[in-house]
């Protein structure tokens, strides 16, 4: 039996470079940076990050309900409407029961945690929000789309830590192709720029430290790269099946033609050099798809800045893609919104065969000189894109490659 082809018909952002998917491709596309000193984080050894702006607007935007939701929850479920919208799809007509969602998210409302126990030091357990832990649960994103959005389909959160959007992207292709659901809203949302999250990371050595120039401290690629900027945002796309967008007059805005997933069951937090896991993800996203190495046209790559991950995902796109394909990293401008990351650049990725452009990476000259990969720099590309592949790569030795093309 022939696998359905899936349409990707929806688009919603959420970001640092902007409020919906219109602002944020223009900043994507201008290559300005989005990193910024942070009151938040006023003190710490890192006290920059890339924030979504003008917060308030977007919480009374979120309406009534937004008092007991965390800030996670509030960007995705702004993303899940924008992108229902774009759509064209009512959820007060749509068939709730055949709609599914899929929200992931790496570390849910971790600022709200860090609030809470504070008051629970300081003021005793009385002082304890009644509603804090829903407020905190990573699940509570795809719970709180499913209850605006009346979908009473399956309700999932994915937890692949930075490839958490990524790998709720694929499970929703699943689910549309197993005939489990007709409609699948999935993404990611992330909003972790909390003292103590940013703190661990910067522990961890994983933190650009650049706080002279923090608009130039997030530059996938670079020589001097020195680490990823704390960011958050959220991104959500509308899966259907190819068939079925088509028959309400909805054409694809791209297809999602495969997905891999592996392990690189290798370490907690650092890729094998050899990049064993990711290479296989890849592949199994193109056999899915039914494409060759040699259809690539573009590569959106995870990208992050660090110095270990930059070289390991150079190598790779180097070795398996020697006809050099144009590559991005968003997080050049926007820095790593962590769970939400694999959304938002899906989306990009989808922009980009749609837009024929591709955007330039942030802070980038020129690759390091070891790196044999043909990086978009200092303006965006005019290029036809075809065929392209969007990386995630998060803690645990997640892998998740998605494979798109034009309709």
């Amino acid at each position: 039996m022939k696998r359905p082809s899936i349409a990707i018909t929806g688009l919603g952002l959420i970001t640092p470079a902007g409020h919906g998917v219109d602002e944020t491709w223009q900043r994507v596309c201008a290559g300005t940076p989005t990193a910024a000193s942070d009151p938040g984080l006023t003190g710490l050894p890192v006290d920059f990050s890339c924030r979504v702006q003008d917060f308030p607007e977007l919480e009374r935007a979120v309406g009534r309900a937004s008092w007991r939701m965390g800030r996670f929850v509030k960007l995705a479920l702004l993303a899940a409407r924008e992108a229902v919208r774009d759509a064209g799809l009512d959820p007060s007509t749509w068939d709730g029961a055949r709609t599914a969602v899929v929200i992931g998210s790496g570390m849910g409302g971790i600022e709200r945690w860090e609030e809470q126990c504070a008051r629970f030091e300081s003021h005793g357990p009385d002082k304890v929000s009644p509603i804090g832990m829903p407020q905190v649960i990573p699940n509570m994103a795809a719970g709180e789309v499913s209850i605006a959005l009346r979908a009473h389909g399956a309700s999932l959160a994915t937890a692949t830590a930075c490839a958490s959007g990524a790998s709720a992207i694929a499970v929703a292709r699943d689910m549309l192709t197993a005939g489990a659901c007709d409609v699948a809203v999935a993404g990611g949302s992330e909003a972790a720029i909390s003292r103590l999250g940013t703190t661990s990371f910067y522990r961890m050595g994983a933190l650009s430290t650049r706080r002279d120039d923090p608009a130039g401290a997030s530059r996938p690629f670079a020589a001097d790269r020195d680490g990823f900027v704390m960011a958050e945002g959220a991104g959500v796309l509308v899966l259907e099946r190819a068939d079925d967008a088509r028959a309400r007059g909805r054409g694809p805005r791209a297809l999602l033609a495969g997905c891999g997933n592996t392990s690189d069951a290798y370490h907690p937090t650092a890729p094998p050099p050899d990049a064993h896991g990711a290479e296989a993800a890849l592949r199994a996203a193109l056999r899915d798809a039914g494409l060759s190495l040699g259809d690539i046209d573009h590569v959106n790559a995870h990208g992050t800045s660090t110095p270990l991950n930059d070289v390991t995902e150079a190598g790779l796109i180097a070795r398996l893609l020697p006809h050099r394909p144009s590559v991005t990293a968003p997080k050049g401008v926007l820095g790593h919104t962590l769970g939400a990351a694999g959304a938002i650049e899906a989306a990009l990725t989808v922009l980009s065969i749609e837009h024929r452009r591709v955007p330039p990476i942030a802070n980038l000259d020129a690759p390091a000189p070891e790196f044999d990969i043909d990086c978009v720099t200092k303006e965006a590309r005019h290029q036809i894109v075809k065929a392209a592949v969007s990386h995630s790569f998060g803690f645990g030795g997640h892998n998740v490659v998605l494979a798109l093309t034009a309709p």
